[in-house]
C-alpha cells in the first residue's frame, strides 16, 4: 500500500513555522472534537523554538493537550541534552500549558528502566492490549537520515516487541536514550517531518530521489498522513515534480 507523502517546500524559516503551527492547530482541534483529547509526540532539533514563534497563535483548548516525546535522552531536566527541559523553557509560559501536561521520562532511571516507565505512563493514555495511537508525532531527520533515536544500521530498526526502546550506545551523544519505535511511529494518525537549511538538502535528496532505505524513508504511516515541511534551502537538491510547491 503507497503512502501519500505531502511535501511542502516554503520559502523560509517564517513560513515554515506558519504552515507548521497550521497544521498542528488543525489536526490538534480534530482529534479533540473526535476524542476530547489531542495526544503529540514532540521530537527536538528546530521544532521547539518554531513551535515557541507560532503556537501562540493557534487556537485551541490547551487544557486537551497531551504531549509526549518521540525520543529523549536520559538526562537531568536541567540539563541542555534534555528535550523536555528544552520544551520548558520554550513553551511553558508561552502558551498556556502546565509542566503536568508533558508526559516525562524518570530522569533518575537507567535507559532500560526509564523505557519500561515511559511505557506505563504511557498506557494510561491508550487502549489496552493495541499499539498506541497518536494523532500528531512531530519528527526531525539528522544528516544521516536518523528520525527519533533510529539511527542508520541501529538493531533497534527491527524492534517490533515494545512501544518504547532503550539504546544506551547512540552514535550521537548522549548514548543513553529512549526512543519510539517503527510499529508506534507508523500507527500515528499523522506526522510531520520539518527540515530546514542547506545541511539537510543532501540527506532529502537520499530520501526522495535516491530513494535510499534511511530511517527517516522508514517512516509510513499506513493508516495515516505523512508531511513533509522543508524550506528552500532543505529542498535544493529536488526537482520540479518531486515536491508541491506550496
Amino acid at each position: 500500500m503507497e503512502v501519500h507523502t505531502d511535501i511542502r517546500v516554503l520559502d523560509n524559516e517564517e513560513k515554515v513555522t506558519t504552515e507548521l503551527c497550521s497544521l498542528v492547530e488543525y489536526i490538534a482541534n480534530t482529534a479533540i472534537e473526535a476524542d476530547d483529547i489531542f495526544k503529540i509526540g514532540l521530537s527536538g532539533g528546530s521544532i521547539p523554538a518554531l513551535l515557541a514563534k507560532g503556537l501562540s497563535q493557534v487556537k485551541t483548548d490547551w487544557s486537551k493537550w497531551r504531549l509526549f516525546f518521540c525520543d529523549e535522552r536520559v538526562v537531568p531536566f536541567e540539563s541542555t541534552e534534555s528535550t523536555f527541559g528544552v520544551y520548558k523553557t520554550f513553551l511553558i509560559g508561552n502558551v498556556p500549558l502546565t509542566e503536568d501536561q508533558f508526559i516525562k521520562i524518570d530522569p533518575h532511571l537507567t535507559a532500560e528502566e526509564a523505557a519500561k516507565d515511559y511505557i506505563q505512563k504511557m498506557a494510561v493514555y491508550f487502549p489496552p492490549d493495541c499499539l498506541p495511537r497518536f494523532h500528531l508525532l512531530l519528527l526531525g531527520m539528522g544528516p544521516d537520515g536518523h528520525t527519533c533515536s533510529l539511527f542508520p544500521g541501529h538493531r533497534l530498526l527491527e524492534e517490533t516487541s515494545v512501544w518504547i526502546a532503550p539504546i544506551t550506545n547512540s552514535p550521537k551523544p548522549p548514548a543513553s536514550r529512549i526512543t519510539l519505535t517503527f510499529p508506534v511511529i507508523n500507527n500515528a494518525e499523522a506526522c510531520i517531518f520539518v527540515a530546514m537549511g542547506s545541511s539537510k538538502a543532501e540527506t532529502i535528496k537520499r530520501v526522495f530521489v535516491d530513494k535510499e532505505p534511511l530511517p527517516a524513508t522508514r517512516v509510513r504511516p499506513m493508516e495515516g498522513l505523512l508531511y513533509w515541511l522543508l524550506d528552500k534551502d532543505a529542498a535544493a537538491l529536488l526537482k520540479k515534480g518531486e515536491v508541491n510547491n506550496s
